[in-house]
Order: C-alpha cells, then structure tokens, then sequence
C-alpha cells in the first residue's frame, strides 16, 4: 500500500470502520502504521494532522450517535490498552519524521489536538461515544501523553515551578531505553536528547569564551547553566586538574591495571579508585564504609570469576545504582548522604571516574538522572534546590568532559604570593569544539 493509494481523510476513517470486524487488531494496527508512515513523508504537516485528527478525534463531538466513530472500533471490545498503545505509536511516527526534518513547531500543533474542550464533555444521548471520549481522556492523564509532551516543551514558555523542564534530556533518555516503548518513539527520544545536550554543550563553550572578554556586552552571550557566574569558578576547579594526575590518564592507569583480575580483587580496585583524593575526608571516610559495604555484598558468588567486559559493564552500572538509586523509584542512602552534607561536586566527580573507565555505563547513569528526577518533580524548585544544584554541576561537568569539546585552563599571570593552583582568578578558561569528536 503506497500513499497515493491510500483513501482521503474521511475515506481511511470509513475504511477502518468499515473493516474493523473483518480485520484483527494487529492487521489494522499495522495498516494504519504504515497510512500515516507513507503521508508524514509525502504530505505537508497540515494534511498529516488532519488525517490523525480524522482517525483520533473526528466524531467525539457528535451530540447522538450509535456507531463506534473513526479507529475506535478495531479495538472497541473491550481493548482500551491496545488503543493506547497504537495512538501513542502513531504519534510518534509523526513526531520522528518531524523531528529529522526540522518541522518542530507542527509537534505543538499534534499535542493541541488532545486540548480541544468538547474532547472532555459527556454526550447525553450516546453511551458510545461517551466510552471513546473516555479512552482518550485516560490517555491525556496518563503518563504517556505526559512524555508526548516533552517533545513540545522546548517551545513553550517554561513554568517556573515546574523546574523540571530544564532536565528534558534525561527523561528522554529514559524513554529511549524503556523496552516498552515503540522503536520510534525510542528513536524519537535518543535524537532529541541528544539534540539538546549538544546545545547545552555549544552555549556553554560560547558562553565560557565571551563571559571572559572585556569586549565582549553581557547581552552578547548567555549563560546555560542557573548557577550565575559562579558557573566560571565552578569551570576552572573541574579543568585545573590535567596532566599526569588527570583524571582521564588515572582512568587509563585502572582499566589497565584491572585486566584480568577476578571480581573480588575488582572490588577492592574500585573502591580505591573511586575514593583516590576524595576531599572531605570525615565524609569520604564514611561514604566509603558504605559503599564498601555494599558493595562487597553484591554478586558475591562470582567473587572468584575473572572480570569479562560484560561483568566489567555490570559493575559499574550497580556502582551508579549505589551512588544514585538502587531501585529506580529513590535516591539511594549514599546520595542522600553526600548531598545532605553539601558536596555534590564529590558525587559527581566519583560519577565522572566510573563513566571515564566504563563509557558504556553513561546511558544508564543518564536514565538513573531521570529516575531521580522523576522522584523528586513532586516537589518545588525551593523545596529541592540541593538536586537542582547536583544536576546543574552534573550537566557543566559532563560537557566539559565530553568527546567534542576540549577545555584548557591557562595561567595568563603570575601571582608570588599564592600557591598558584589556588588563585583561579589568574588562570582563564579556553574552549574548543572538535571538528571530528570520537564516536
């Protein structure tokens, strides 16, 4: 079946009402997967939404009616979850397609279609349609639609109680990695968080480059973070340690060091490794007793295995489930502990080490991020500032240290009566985009 083959609006309406009885669900299901994949691609965005909104919505605000309208009728046998499933899946068709070719403000126009007033007004004289207004009603409160929106949210006005909005990445990386979700609404996911990393990455390097420059007018630039300009004091503490006691090069020196050791002994080596230079040491004394606890407690009957780079992986992503939450519903108790106490550049510094020997565990650190973020959005921006100010410092640390952008801290004054390596003020910050960053 091609495009130009497919019915008009009022036709495919006519078509899948037509034929529900004849057709089981997964045979209709996919029909109209492959209607709306063939016109996102050939139709203008105008005609798209009218089509979805022939299917979806057309027939919902009929005073009277004793027939099933639109798709409803595939699934109206008592088959409301399969209804959600292929309505969430058909957004996201089109929220795919519009989003590789640039088409973001049509995204907005497909979340408005569900806002429409009549949508959630009973109709007196049918029972029928009561029940699809219903099923469409339940989808519009449901988490799904709640993710749906996520890929508008960027061009709204951001609430400013709903702090959450800023973090859009991390959820959607969350989404890209539920196996329950469809695989274009995953792919639909990873590409859009990736889209705003990458921005946050460039304006923090454009911002480090002109916030430095007496030339440079404070409208010319804006900061990416809401850390002010502290955000600049917080840049060269991450950068100023290079060179032989980076913490890149002590990375290398563990992966290379912990080449065939068995998991217990692999235990011992991370703990020393993640802990190594750790400030605070009445905190970092404590933090370590815990970890080492549990650690030591994990998979202790592989204690004895070689470390595969499966285990390897495996290890490191529970070393992250310690340090952020075990379950994915709350912060773990070593969290809590390390950002109750006001550090939480040590957390994420310990955070950056595991990603540093385990690149593959960034994924999974990223969706332990939403999981927290998740637990914590039922509270106020004030009520939370401590995890605002941990994500903030995790985001600029994680650009600093990503594969496309390189940092440098340059000392550009001498000063004689101060340990240099304390006086940040005589160093300046340089950034630079790399034009082939490793994949």
């Amino acid at each position: 079946m091609t495009a130009n083959s497919l019915p008009s609006s009022q036709g495919y309406q006519h078509f899948v009402t037509s034929n529900s009885r004849q057709l089981n669900a997964e045979i209709a299901q996919e029909r109209v997967y492959s209607f709306l994949a063939d016109i996102v691609k050939q139709s203008p965005p105008e005609d798209v939404l009218r089509e979805f909104k022939s299917l979806f919505i057309d027939g919902l605000d009929s005073p009277t009616s004793d027939y099933v309208p639109g798709i409803y009728g595939i699934f109206f046998d008592d088959k409301e979850q399969e209804f959600r499933n292929t309505l969430k899946r058909c957004c996201y068709i089109i929220i795919n397609n519009w989003e590789t070719n640039r088409k973001y403000k049509y995204i907005q126009e497909l979340v408005n279609l569900f806002t429409t007033k009549n949508l959630r007004t009973e109709t007196i004289n049918s029972p029928i349609i009561n029940i699809c207004k219903c099923w469409l009603d339940n989808f519009i409160n449901s988490n799904d639609y709640k993710e749906i929106k996520l890929f508008a949210a960027r061009y709204n006005e951001p609430d400013k109680n709903f702090w959450t909005h800023r973090y859009t990445s991390y959820l959607l990386v969350a989404q890209s990695l539920n196996e329950n979700n469809s695989k274009e609404q995953q792919e639909a996911a990873r590409k859009l968080s990736k889209q705003i990393k990458d921005k946050f990455k460039f304006e923090l390097a454009m911002y480090i480059a002109r916030c430095q420059s007496a030339a440079s007018s404070t409208t010319r630039y804006n900061n990416p973070s809401i850390l002010g300009d502290n955000v600049l004091h917080l840049i060269k503490v991450i950068v100023l340690k290079k060179g032989v006691f980076s913490h890149k090069n002590i990375a290398n020196i563990f992966v290379q060091q912990t080449k065939n050791q068995i998991l217990k002994e692999f235990k011992g080596s991370i703990i020393k490794y993640l802990f190594f230079s750790v400030e605070h040491q009445e905190l970092a004394k404590s933090l370590k007793q815990q970890f080492v606890d549990k650690l030591s407690l994990w998979k202790t009957e592989h204690n004895e295995e070689t470390i595969t780079k499966k285990f390897f992986l495996r290890t490191c992503n529970r070393v992250i489930d310690f340090l952020t939450t075990e379950n994915g519903k709350e912060p773990s108790s070593l969290f809590l502990l390390l950002l109750s106490q006001g550090n939480p550049l040590t957390l994420v510094i310990i955070l950056l080490k595991i990603i540093l020997i385990c690149r593959n565990s960034r994924i999974h650190l990223e969706a332990r991020i939403a999981h927290l973020i998740y637990y914590y959005e039922k509270y106020s921006a004030d009520e939370c500032k401590w995890v605002i100010n941990f994500i903030e410092i995790f985001n600029i640390t994680f650009a600093i240290y990503a594969d496309n952008v390189e940092y440098n801290l340059i000392q550009m004054k001498e000063d004689q009566d101060c340990n240099p390596q304390l006086n940040l003020d005589t160093y300046r910050v340089f950034s630079q985009l790399k034009a082939n960053p490793q994949k």
